[in-house]
């Protein structure tokens, strides 16, 4: 099969991705051989790509096929699985396995397992034509999306969705959101579910004009004025949300935030002095339970993932396009 390879993590412009032919893998018990359809393109591969997170351990081995936002049909399933036949259409998320013992997994938090292993960072992900898929962890997918659309749904819908429901909003809040892109667009979208009314603040004037077409009561232009200034337009919110990976603007966010408030993070940043319980807490995609959530909130058209498609050969170009800020909401790679 073809894939994209990532052999030595470096910085995307110098080409540390190839396409190459792999063997196309078998599957073992519990397992399901997929051939892909979709693939969205997340920020996170970017980092594990230019080994941002090599300190972590990621990614676990070399060389790995990036990639967890899958959409398949499934070709061949293993003797023991049950759940699913060839043919099926089946999505696959950046949660590839859990332990199913600890207390998080009993709890249904399965997302935040220690042992938890991650599609396209432990084992081989979706930029690719096939990949196989942990049977317990992949879902059905409604008749009513198409693969394209419903690709995000597996990182930035499920994100998003936990995010926001950590946030603790009801109708007549304000929350401010940080970071209209690939996470932040669905983030408007589930707010405004819960009544919201949302302020959408980024520096690029696509992503608001996005923002503004989804529904956002206010955007602010973070790109104009001083800090101050426009965290003066933003106004005191409720909540709010962060998916701008900046310290600076986590800070802000804070700051903008009432006393007794509370700020979700999607990105890693120092937070700085709290004060006047103000809370803060950090977001991890989400369980299975609200994996399947999310499809049922899309396939009632409840939420619209944004898109954009792209073969699957110009998943280096397209992560240029990432790091530059040129995509809007949601890349797809196509094979």
């Amino acid at each position: 099969m073809k894939a994209i390879l990532l052999r030595e993590p470096g910085p995307i412009e110098r080409n540390p991705l190839n396409l190459e032919d792999v063997p196309t893998p078998n599957v073992g018990n519990g397992q399901l051989l997929l051939k892909i359809t979709a693939c969205g393109v997340c920020r996170s591969n970017l980092h594990m790509i230019e080994g941002d997170w090599v300190e972590f351990g990621i990614p676990s081995k070399s060389p790995i096929i990036p990639g967890h936002e899958i959409v398949g049909r499934v070709v061949r399933v293993a003797n023991d699985v049950t759940a699913f036949q060839e043919g099926d259409r089946v999505g696959v998320d950046a949660l590839w396995s859990s332990c199913g013992k600890c207390e998080f997994c009993l709890t249904g938090r399965e997302n935040i397992c220690e042992s938890r292993l991650m599609t396209g960072e432990h084992v081989d992900g979706g930029y690719a034509e096939y990949i196989v898929a942990n049977a317990d962890y992949a879902y059905r997918l409604p008749d009513n999306l198409n693969d394209s659309e419903a690709s995000p749904l597996f990182c930035p819908g499920i994100t998003a969705y936990g995010a926001v429901k950590k946030a603790q909003l009801s109708p007549g809040k304000r929350v401010a959101v940080f970071g209209i892109g690939g996470v932040g667009h669905l983030v408007i979208q589930f707010a405004r579910l819960y009544g919201a009314d949302v302020v959408a603040v980024s520096r690029n004037i696509q992503h608001l004009k996005l923002a503004e077409e989804l529904g956002a009561r206010q955007i602010v232009d973070s790109s104009k004025g001083s800090s101050a200034e426009w965290l003066k337009q933003i106004g005191p919110v409720d909540s709010s949300i962060v998916f701008a990976p900046s310290t600076t603007v986590t800070q802000l966010a804070i700051k903008a935030t009432k006393p007794g408030g509370i700020t979700v993070m999607g990105v890693w940043a120092e937070t700085g002095e709290l004060v006047d319980e103000r809370r803060v807490t950090n977001s991890i995609l989400g369980s299975r339970n609200e994996m399947r959530e999310v499809l049922t909130l899309a396939s009632a058209g409840k939420i619209r993932p944004v898109y954009k498609e792209f073969n699957l050969e110009r998943a280096s170009e397209v992560l240029n396009m990432l790091k530059k800020g040129e995509i809007v909401a949601r890349a797809v790679l196509i094979p």
